[in-house]
């Protein structure tokens, strides 16, 4: 039950390996890509317990030697202290331009090893293993990496793409119902932005999913990652299209800074509460009819996920700090905030004229509430 979705970037492209068990080929494809027979794999310290020996064992299966440095989990991680230590680590491994390093975590580690990997020697190649379902479905595919500032998410990074992702479903059996749930906020977004059908197929098959129906999750990876490549192999470097993908994000990091980049608020519960508001938005704007934020509130209601800024745990600021604090975003252009809306499910589009009392007003019914 193995699939492969292609990321065709001229010079740059790469396969994406989906299903359960696709760990064990690990060994073999990376053997195969050449380069020195020691690996080093960047990893977290919730992901290193329950699967670095498979993937050790898998390399060393075909002739590989295999390093790991274990660093902590949580998006804390993306930060220069921790860039540092895995960059001066990887030199100490003594890494050639030719060689490879494997990202093998969820978003955060993939985001820090691809930066590492990116600016060491001017660019190595690395390998996405992808574990949680946000990383599988959208993190670990596009070459975007980065860690964050003290300014604001993911403001200081490099376009940089994998050389390979190993999607393993199995892996996704050992995430916490939380997280694996935040990764589904990032799933939906997919059906939003540009496949109704997509999503008519998650509100009858998502409860399966999440109760760990196999086929299903192959199912919603594999449509996640097919609809990303194409907006990907469109406009690597978000000069346009690449933007759609950020449906949600300008309403999440301000809610994600908000909440201090803590648990109280993880990325893919920040996109979910985030999509609901840009539907909120476009609906209170005349763009499409409010029976779609509707639906996709209940939807995310039946799946058990935050939905409102009402359902983040501790005080907030206010609606004109949260503003500000979207102002801080990288799609910020020319000063003006850049907000994905929408005419209806499926059918999104970006723009830059968005009135700052709608926004405004949109954000203090949402605290009200």
């Amino acid at each position: 039950m193995h699939v492969t979705v292609p990321v065709d970037l001229p010079g740059r492209a790469y396969d994406i390996l989906i299903g359960p068990g696709v760990l064990d080929q690990a060994g073999a494809l990376i053997a195969a890509m050449g380069g020195r027979k020691h690996v080093c794999i960047l990893t977290d310290a919730n992901v290193a317990p329950l699967h670095l020996a498979a993937l050790q064992d898998a390399l060393t299966a075909d002739g590989l030697t295999a390093e790991a440095l274990v660093l902590p989990a949580g998006e804390g991680t993306k930060s220069w202290r921790h860039l540092e230590q895995s960059v001066e680590w990887l030199l100490a491994q003594k890494v050639e331009r030719g060689d490879v390093v494997v990202a093998f975590g969820g978003g955060v580690i993939g985001d820090l090893a691809g930066f590492a990997a990116a600016i060491l020697r001017r660019g190595v190649r690395f390998v996405q293993i992808p574990t949680s379902l946000l990383a599988q479905v959208d993190s670990s595919v596009g070459g975007k990496t980065g860690i964050n500032s003290p300014s604001g998410k993911n403001l200081i990074g490099a376009f940089h793409q994998p050389s390979l992702v190993l999607a393993d479903t199995a892996l996704l059996g050992t995430l916490p119902a939380r997280d694996f749930l935040a990764g589904y906020g990032e799933v939906v977004k997919y059906g939003l932005l540009g496949d109704a059908a997509f999503f008519d197929w998650l509100e009858a098959e998502a409860p399966a999913l999440a109760r760990g129906d196999m086929d299903a999750r192959v199912r919603a990876v594999q449509r996640s990652c097919e609809m990303k490549a194409e907006i990907v192999q469109r406009d690597e470097t978000e000069q346009g299209d690449r933007a759609l993908l950020n449906l949600g994000h300008t309403f999440c990091h301000a809610l994600e800074a908000a909440t201090g980049y803590s648990d109280r608020l993880l990325h893919g519960e920040g996109v979910a509460i985030g999509c609901a508001l840009a539907f909120e938005l476009s609906a209170r704007l005349g763009l499409c009819s409010q029976e779609d934020p509707s639906r996709l509130r209940a939807h995310l209601r039946e799946m058990g996920m935050k939905v409102d800024i009402r359902d983040i745990p501790g005080d907030l600021p206010d609606a004109e700090a949260l503003l500000a604090m979207m102002g801080q975003d990288k799609k910020v252009k020319d000063g003006k905030l850049r907000f994905i809306l929408a005419r209806g499910i499926g059918a999104v589009f970006i723009t830059s004229d968005v009135p700052r009392e709608a926004v405004l007003a949109v954000l203090q019914d949402a605290l009200r509430t």
